[in-house]
């Protein structure tokens, strides 16, 4: 697979001017010299493979990477299962023929309802289930790769969808939800870090944002097989809507049995000629493009080596140590703010239209509306992120957020008994809807998946998705209470909360989010082994090959320092 002939290498150290470009550290330098005895012809490999993704366009990506791409939505297809179920589950919420079935206390019409206590054990045991099942995938995608886990998965929510299917009681809801919560956990990062790891730089914002359209299209189709049965008036109302659960899981199957491993993981296992087959396997050869899978493979193996010589370690404590911790924080952040930005307004959205005084149809047909405005705005953020960056579209759309929850809360003072003021909460809450999922909504996923290193990427991402999932838990106890017309009655108000929340969220972020469009992952080890400060790091320059003082030459037999490297005597070179 590799150079047939392989060269020795030397380290030489050497004073260098002072450029601007940040390099890695030397002791990494050595590190890697001291365990590569091939380090400088790896390292010539994975430039060239460098210089060939950064230079390739997207349309030249899509052409060479088209089935890459086939592969990582078919395996998203997953969140489109789980964004349907769990939509499913908040509308029935809402839902009269499910009130008729469950309800646990009656409201001031005296029709049954499900206080709120019961709706936050619902909404909270998925979020429960959730968090177990992400822990869990943190180590099984490691041990045996994304696609076992993938199948894995994929039976357990067969299995457990039976329990929410022929459902007695709300206590079977509750249990039904915790336990489809595991395989649902082990969905929400193992399809980040695969379209993540199956693309190039050019194409991996697009597909790890797809995943948000993947929760919007799942919600889409929840809202409208709501709609479709509210008719029935009676208990098939709500079970047939949760048997559509198991359409999904044959074509989740057949894209993940397709699909191959993950050249990444199969790297970091040292099964190189597999890595070099799975990428040969994802990618299309195309004359305009410069391309060798044996380049790419030097490249990934570089990343994962440079990586082990800067921190080493693959367990959850090593996302808290050095470095990391910082990297670790940001992507909790990231994902918090999509849970306290308000963004929970619109999974109780049925509930926020019928207290403001819209009918049962009425607001059924707003939360399809809702969901429409997500996909669009999902679309549009593809076209936004390589012009603006992730970081200016993450600030700047929380702020348009909070002015609209305050419109919302505003709207919530006077929209009780005014319909034309339900009316206008009601779009505006579809504008903010539009605004979130070409903002923080997709690009959520984008930032997660680069900000940490490819080595801790699982366990960074559990841990991520798991700091969101409490702030949902938060949502789900308080959210219903606020709703309650039986407790806090807040109804809209519930605006000016989450806009409190929001004003936080803006600060952290713009202190402490860096861009990290255009960058490798190799690029972004060595901005945050620098540390450099977040709003520099769009406009710092970065040599991932060199150290601070020494590179990584290929011996020829004759000193290739040039003249202006041997600065004062102070050259030397030490044999690998």
């Amino acid at each position: 697979m590799m150079a047939d002939a392989r060269r020795r290498s030397s380290v030489v150290s050497h004073t260098r001017a002072n450029d601007g470009v940040v390099r890695v550290g030397d002791d990494s330098i050595r590190r890697l010299s001291a365990t590569h005895a091939n380090i400088g012809q790896e390292q010539a490999d994975a430039k060239a493979a460098f210089d060939s993704e950064k230079n390739m366009t997207v349309r030249q990506a899509i052409r060479l990477y088209k089935k890459a791409i086939l592969f990582s939505m078919a395996m998203s297809l997953a969140v489109v299962m789980e964004g349907y179920d769990l939509s499913a589950m908040g509308g029935f919420l809402g839902y009269d023929q499910f009130r008729q079935t469950f309800g646990t206390e009656i409201d001031p019409d005296g029709n049954p309802r499900i206080s709120p206590a019961w709706q936050a054990g619902i909404q909270n045991g998925a979020q429960a289930g959730s968090i177990i099942g992400l822990w869990i995938n943190g180590y099984i995608s490691e041990w045996w790769g994304y696609k076992k886990t993938m199948y894995l998965a994929l039976f357990a929510s067969v299995l457990f969808n039976f329990l929410h299917f022929f459902a007695q009681n709300v206590g079977m809801i509750v249990a039904g939800s915790v336990l489809l919560g595991l395989p649902w956990g082990i969905f929400q990062t193992l399809t980040v870090t695969y379209a993540s790891d199956i693309t190039p730089s050019a194409l991996r914002p697009y597909l790890t944002t797809y995943i948000n359209l993947c929760w919007v299209i799942g919600q889409l189709v929840a809202a409208g097989a709501l709609r479709g049965c509210q008719t029935l008036g009676n208990e098939w109302g709500w079970r047939i809507p949760t048997s559509i659960q198991w359409v999904w899981v044959p074509f989740i199957f057949t894209g993940a049995y397709l699909a191959p491993e993950s050249p990444w993981w199969l790297v970091r296992k040292g099964r190189y000629e597999e890595a070099r087959r799975s990428i040969v396997r994802s990618t299309t050869p195309q004359p305009d493009v410069t391309f060798n899978p044996d380049h790419v493979v030097e490249m990934i193996k570089h990343t994962n080596d440079l990586e082990q010589a800067m921190h080493g370690g693959t367990d959850y404590l090593d996302c808290f140590r050095g470095v990391e911790r910082r990297r670790t924080l940001i992507a909790c952040m990231v994902w918090l703010a999509q849970a306290w930005c308000g963004a929970a307004m619109m999974g109780f959205s049925v509930q926020i239209y019928r207290e403001a005084g819209l009918s049962a149809d009425n607001a059924l047909n707003m939360n399809i509306g809702q969901y429409c405005m997500g996909a669009a705005g999902t679309i549009i953020s593809w076209f936004l992120m390589r012009r603006i960056g992730r970081r200016a579209l993450y600030v700047y759309g929380l702020c348009i957020l909070f002015v609209l929850l305050m419109v919302v809360g505003g709207l919530g003072v006077i929209s009780r008994d005014n319909t034309g003021a339900a009316w206008a909460l009601g779009s505006i809450l579809l504008v903010y809807t539009m605004f979130y999922n070409f903002t923080v909504g997709p690009v959520c996923y984008a930032i997660v998946s680069e900000i940490s290193s490819t080595r801790l990427k699982i366990k960074t991402v559990v841990l991520a998705r798991n700091v969101y999932n409490l702030g949902s838990i938060f949502n789900n106890i308080v959210v219903p209470r606020m709703l309650s017309p039986n407790e806090w009655d807040w109804a809209g108000m519930t605006g000016f909360f989450y806009a409190g929340l929001t004003v936080l969220l803006i600060l952290f972020m713009f202190f402490m989010l860096p861009e990290t469009r255009n960058r490798s992952f190799a690029e972004l080890d060595v901005l945050f082994e620098n540390k450099i400060s977040a709003t520099k790091f769009h406009k710092t320059n970065v040599d991932q090959f060199s150290g601070h003082s020494t590179e990584i030459r290929i011996d020829d037999g004759s000193d290739s320092a040039s003249a202006d490297e041997k600065v004062g005597g102070a050259q030397r070179k030490e044999q690998v």
